[in-house]
């Protein structure tokens, strides 16, 4: 699933980057948190546009 760091997003993302090694798991669910945001949006477009058909 592709995904889009949100601009209040950035700083944990960055932290993910930079803490990687330590913590893996801190930038794996900050991606999923996005992977998460980036479907909701996806499937209101979806769902918009069969609804107008």
């Amino acid at each position: 699933m592709p995904f889009i760091v949100l601009d209040d997003d950035k700083p944990y993302y960055m932290r993910g980057l930079r803490n990687y090694k330590e913590d893996k798991m801190f930038l794996i669910d900050t991606i999923k948190h996005e992977q998460d945001l980036y479907e909701s949006v996806a499937k209101e477009m979806l769902n918009f546009e069969l609804e107008d058909k």
